[in-house]
């Protein structure tokens, strides 16, 4: 370890030591390596694929990567930490990840000021060895610095950034962008639920049980509703098709939040309920209810940026753009937080999507989805809460809190997407600017109650949207508080809107091309039609 013994003496001297331990200089089909510390690292080279493992797990490994390949690679597999700083590099690999992280521990990947870099796969045919990524990480990853990082992903199954834990984002321009097809597509059966066996859940000859027509109701789902929820005056929320419009507490009464709509379900089924199988650890489109032409799974979807942990972005620019059906923008498994910067994420699939709680506090962030929802948080206090207990509780887990920040969720496809969906727990209100676009089950989106909703927020039903006209909203006294060009048009949209100018008991109109409204906000929730 001579070169950490250097370094200590030299900052004792009152300098600074900027040498890494190893420097890769990629040249075309070769790549030059510097290896500074020997002791217990072991570094092999194939053309321009560079492999290096390290033993030490107290001493952060520190590499600088220069240069430019058209079929380079880097797999690095550390005990400890690891830092590794791009500098102008240019890395295109034709199978596997560029940057293959297997680390035991952190991961710190440092953009160099003012420097541009690009990472580009090909090919991720070999999905089952975790290559399926143009970065991809065992552990947690922080990505930044004050230069550009461009993630392209053109191959067949090929993600833009993956890990297996928590992704954190700070200070640099993240640029990730994926247009190759998914590998496959999942079968899905009627009904089918995560975990069930392939084909979906079997429904019971005549029904289920105990719910019949009969005595002994064996015979299926009951005339007149799901019990207890039928259509008398102590079962008004009966179940859709059969009772009252809608499922239990989602009725068509004026506490009615997000309720199926009269009829029964929407077409395109549910998200998160296909079937899934021992090696589905991670992907979906979402699995639906077979024969509701229910939404797609797959076994290796595009998506831009995905984590089976936490992603947290704290500051800079990041864009993402995915071209594939079943592909998100962003995902993160146990949820997604924005503290800063500014975020433009646009997907065919949900553009923002967590199965925990997704949290704005304080960033700029555009959520556009061309076929599905634009924010879509999956929580644990989700969908089945109406059969366990009450989700709009103050109790329940939300799915989404927006503390700050600005915040434009816009589904383009129209019902029953939305822009923000929160499969009916809880949507926090606190304060930010927000404007969503969608259209929801029977036009009612999530909303916040008027517990949730600390900042006075409005849901306006039947809004027509015209693209690239702007939507305004003026004062009592046509002072212009809000405007919002969408690059869509979207007839009888449910939008939700929030800003901290709002104030309760004051009125407000809503104008754009071909419609105009004008509204009190008579609580802290109010619903326009």
């Amino acid at each position: 370890m001579k070169k950490i013994l250097l370094c200590a003496l030299t900052l004792l001297m009152g300098s600074v030591c900027k040498a890494e331990d190893i420097t890769i200089r990629y040249n075309g089909s070769t790549a030059k390596v510097t290896q500074k510390v020997k002791d217990s690292v072991t570094v092999s080279a194939d053309g321009a694929s560079v492999r290096i493992e390290s033993q030490y797990k107290e001493h952060k490994l520190t590499l600088r990567l220069k240069g430019k390949s058209d079929n380079g690679q880097l797999i690095l597999k550390t005990a400890g930490k690891a830092h590794v700083t791009l500098d102008g590099l240019e890395l295109t690999s034709q199978e596997g990840a560029p940057i293959d992280l297997k680390n035991k521990k952190k991961v710190e990947v440092t953009v160099a000021k003012g420097t541009v870099n690009t990472l580009t796969i090909t090919a991720c045919n070999d999905t089952a060895n975790h290559k399926a990524a143009t970065i991809w990480a065992k552990d947690k990853l922080l990505l930044s610095g004050k230069g550009t990082l461009n993630i392209i992903a053109t191959g067949d199954g090929c993600r833009g950034i993956k890990t297996k834990k928590d992704i954190t984002i700070e200070e640099l321009t993240l640029n990730v962008t994926t247009s190759g097809d998914n590998l496959g597509e999942k079968p899905f059966g009627f009904g089918g639920f995560p975990g069930m066996p392939e084909g979906g859940f079997q429904m019971p000859e005549g029904g289920f049980p105990p719910f019949g027509n009969d005595s002994t109701m064996r015979g299926g789902f009951p005339m007149g509703g799901f019990p207890p929820f039928g259509n008398d005056s102590t079962q008004r929320s009966g179940f859709p098709g059969f009772g009252g419009g809608g499922l239990p507490p989602f009725g068509n009464d004026s506490t009615m939040r997000g309720g199926f709509p009269m009829g029964g379900f929407p077409m395109g089924g549910f998200p998160d309920f296909g079937n899934r199988d021992e090696n589905d650890e991670e992907d979906g489109g979402e699995g639906g209810f077979g024969g509701f032409a229910g939404k797609h799974k797959y076994y290796a979807s595009t998506k831009g940026i995905a984590s089976k942990g936490k992603i947290t972005i704290n500051s800079g620019n990041v864009t993402v753009r995915t071209a594939t059906a079943g592909a998100e923008g962003i995902e993160g498994k146990d949820g997604i937080v924005f503290n800063g910067g500014n975020v433009d994420v646009f997907s065919p699939d949900d553009a923002i999507n967590a199965n925990a709680i997704i949290e704005f506090n304080g960033a700029n962030v555009t959520a556009r989805s061309k076929g599905n929802d634009a924010v879509d948080s999956n929580p644990k206090s989700g969908f089945f809460m109406p059969f366990g207990g009450n989700n709009n509780s103050e109790d329940a887990e939300p799915a989404i809190v927006i503390r700050g920040g600005t915040v434009y969720a816009w589904s383009a496809v129209g019902s029953p997407e939305e822009g923000l969906d929160c499969d009916f727990a809880p949507l926090v209100v606190e304060g930010g600017t927000i404007f969503s676009v969608g259209g929801g089950m029977g036009e009612m989106p999530s909303v916040p109650t008027n517990q949730t909703a600390k900042q006075p927020t409005v849901l306006l039903i039947g809004i027509n949207i015209v693209k690239e006209e702007p939507v305004n909203i003026y004062d009592a006294e046509g002072k212009l508080i809000e405007s919002v060009t969408i690059p869509f048009s979207l007839k009888r949209s449910a939008s939700l809107v929030s800003c901290p100018a709002f104030k309760t008991g004051n009125t407000y109109t809503v104008k754009t091309k071909g419609y105009e409204k004008t509204f009190t906000l008579n609580e802290n929730f109010t619903a326009v039609r």
